[in-house]
Formats: C-alpha cells, structure tokens, sequence
C-alpha cells in the first residue's frame, strides 16, 4: 500500500504530527500551520482513506492508527482533533514510546452518550442518522454534520464556510469510508485505558461544543488526574478555526514546558 498524503512545514525541533477530524482532510489546518512552523516541524497528514490518502478502506481504530504510525516520525508530539483525536490516543497507548506528548482538540474518548453511567455525549441515534443519510446525499450530510461544529462561535457562518472549502479542495472519501469513520466515533471507549497513560496529555475544549460537551471536562479531570484540561471560551468543536491565536499559543506553552 502506497504511503499517507503528507506535507511537512518549518524547521523547529520538535516534530509536531496534526490529524484532522471526519470528513475532513490537511487543509483544515492552513488557518495555524504559519503560527506553529517557527516552533515545530509540523506534519499534516490525510488519514486513510480521506483527502490525498485515497487509497484506503474502511478501517477499524487500530488498523488506521497502525497505518498512521507507519507513516509518521520515530518521536513526535501528536495533536489530534475530534476523530483524529482518537487516532492520536490509541497511537499513544499502542507505541507510547515514540509519543513524546498527546494533545486532544475537542476529542472525547467516548464519543456516544452513556445514560446508564452519566456520561455525556453524541446519542447514537444521531450517529445511525447520519450513516442512513450518507447513502441518500452523501456530500450534503457531510456538510450538515460539519455546519454542527461551528454552531454559536461569533463568526459561525464563516467558521462554516471555511471547513466547507477544506471539503472540496479534496476528492471527497467514499461512502464506506465516511461510515466506518461513524462506527469508529460511536463504538470506542478508550476511557480506562487512558487511565495509565505514559505520555504528557493536554485536552483542550470548546465552551460552546455541541458534539463534546463541555460536561465531560470535570470527569477526565477526575478519571485522568495526570492531564491537563484546557477550555477555549466562545469556541465550539473546531477551535482552532474561531480562535488561533490562543489555540497556537497554548499548544507553544504546552510543549516548551514538557
């Protein structure tokens, strides 16, 4: 199999690895990679089957993590946003020797809610609509699900706008990769195995997220007393993209203090 679609940017001398959420591709990242490259050689990568990484299937969490790790440096800090999220902690517990440290944005070990237990999250009738609708309109329910990231930011409608370019400047996944992806976010719970997390983990979170709650912050912090929480007022899933100053400014602080 051919290797990830990846760009490298700046000469910093800290690898810095971004892995991008459903749906979604490297551009997502454009709006801070200037902010980051004076500090960190930053590696954007397509996950399989999505953007440039075309070649590739569904795929389990595992698998796709053990296609990422075969594709990215020996050593690196790596941050991954809602899906990538989950990527970039089952990569932490699976080879945590080359994770020097692991950021989460707007990411959830448990993305489906679990009333039984009070935990909250994304109901799995919501997930089971959009898998149904992806068969219908596939491009305009990517769309929909990406127009619930950026619901109450100040600027929403052109938070919108800009991820809805990220979609089309890259062949859009193919069904079954965009439904595996669902899967993936509503049946992993990577909650306790995070408890014995080696690497130095920092979450960061919107305020205003309406697909990880804000709810959840209290109990990591009691579950995983070792991280470091963080949440962006004012910000919903994607805050990199409402606020990249301080996004940037806290991923900087975070890792010269390692």
């Amino acid at each position: 199999m051919s290797p990830l679609y990846c760009q490298t940017f700046g000469h910093g001398e800290t690898d810095l690895v971004l892995l991008h959420g459903w749906g979604l591709n490297t551009g997502v990242w454009h709006c801070i990679v200037e902010r980051l490259t004076p500090h960190f050689r930053v590696h954007l990568i397509d996950l399989p089957g999505y953007g440039r990484s075309q070649q590739y299937g569904e795929m389990e969490l595992e698998e796709m993590t053990s296609v990422v790790l075969n594709n990215t440096p020996e050593s690196a800090v790596w941050l991954g946003w809602s899906m990538g999220g989950l990527v970039a902690s089952k990569a932490a517990l699976m080879a945590p020797e080359r994770v020097q440290a692991l950021i989460s944005v707007a990411s959830s070990p448990c993305f489906t809610e679990r009333s039984d237990e009070g935990w909250p999250g994304i109901k799995t009738s919501v997930l089971n609509g959009f898998e149904n609708q992806l068969s219908i309109d596939f491009q305009q329910t990517v769309v929909r699900f990406l127009a619930l990231q950026t619901l109450g930011t100040p600027d929403a409608r052109k938070d919108a706008k800009q991820l809805n370019q990220v979609i089309l400047s890259c062949p859009m996944p193919r069904v079954e990769v965009l439904n595996s992806g669902l899967r993936m976010l509503a049946e992993n719970d990577l909650r306790s195995e995070l408890v014995d997390l080696q690497p130095p983990f920092l979450r960061i979170y919107g305020a205003l997220d309406g697909l990880v709650p804000r709810k959840i912050i209290p109990q990591l912090d009691q579950l995983w007393p070792s991280s470091h929480s963080l949440m962006i007022d004012h910000a919903a899933h994607a805050p990199f993209i409402s606020h990249p100053e301080i996004f940037c400014q806290e991923i900087i602080y975070f890792v010269n203090n390692l």
